[in-house]
């Protein structure tokens, strides 16, 4: 995908691009996450269906029934940027980053300067833009999400049981063909924790880079999310954490 940081922020550009690229394989076949390429995908298809945009769509939707509508965004107005923590890339990161190789199938989905680094997240124009992928939002927006797909927030469930246990069910699994890892996925979720446990155990989330992550246990009824301003390559912070968690649940 040969695009700029500007396009990025250009929604009918980057609709054009995704649906001007190459297969990488026979649907079916294989398996692979990219969060830029999938958001569009979806946030076309919502938009087409519905006539809105989808930042709009989340906050009438699903955030303002939850009442987190100003704490989880797409697109953030440029007055809200003030409420944001910066981010930060861990010491050391940039030139891990710099020496990757440049022929990485994760480089050919998207050139390197639109990996989500702490420089890219920071920009003006890329948090105010509806992009559908790296939300801008808090830790207890995302648990509140969860918990309401778990069923535990009275008055909004956005799925029913059956959609529940399909989501958090192996839809597709395998060598992930961008980045590398062995994965298991649901519908628009990824399974398991990250170091690779419940894969199959209706655990359903999905880790973010710089090493946030979010999940639903469907089994123990639990709602988790963990974002982070400092940007890690690992989820080792969260792991620690989601082990307190289990600990105590």
């Amino acid at each position: 995908m040969d695009i700029t940081r500007e396009e990025l922020c250009d929604w009918e550009r980057m609709c054009a691009v995704v649906a001007d690229a190459e297969l990488w394989w026979e649907p079916g076949t294989a398996v692979g996450y990219h969060a830029y390429t999938f958001g569009w995908i979806v946030g076309e298809i919502v938009r087409r269906v519905t006539g809105r945009p989808l930042a709009r769509v989340l906050r009438e939707e699903l955030t303002g029934p939850l009442g987190v509508a100003d704490e989880l965004y797409f697109g953030m107005p440029v007055s809200e940027h003030g409420r944001l923590a910066p981010l930060e890339d861990a010491p050391g990161t940039e030139h891990m980053f710099a020496e990757l190789p440049e022929d990485l199938p994760m480089f050919r989905a998207g050139p390197k300067s639109t990996f989500p680094t702490a420089e890219l997240g920071n920009r003006t124009d890329i948090l105010a833009a509806d992009i559908p992928a790296g939300g801008k939002t808090s830790a207890r927006a995302m648990a509140r999400l969860y918990a309401a797909l778990l069923g535990d927030v009275p008055g909004v469930r956005p799925v029913s049981p059956e959609r529940l246990r399909e989501m958090a069910s192996v839809a597709a699994s395998g060598t992930d063909r961008v980045f590398g890892n062995e994965s298991a996925w649901g519908l628009g979720f990824a399974l398991g924790l990250p170091d690779g446990s419940a894969r199959k155990a209706g655990v359903f989330g999905m880790g973010g880079a710089g090493g946030s992550f979010t999940y639903g246990d469907v089994e123990n009824g639990v709602a988790f999310a963990m974002t982070k301003n400092r940007l890690t390559p690992d989820f080792s912070a969260v792991t620690e954490v989601i082990g307190i968690v289990a600990a105590e649940a």
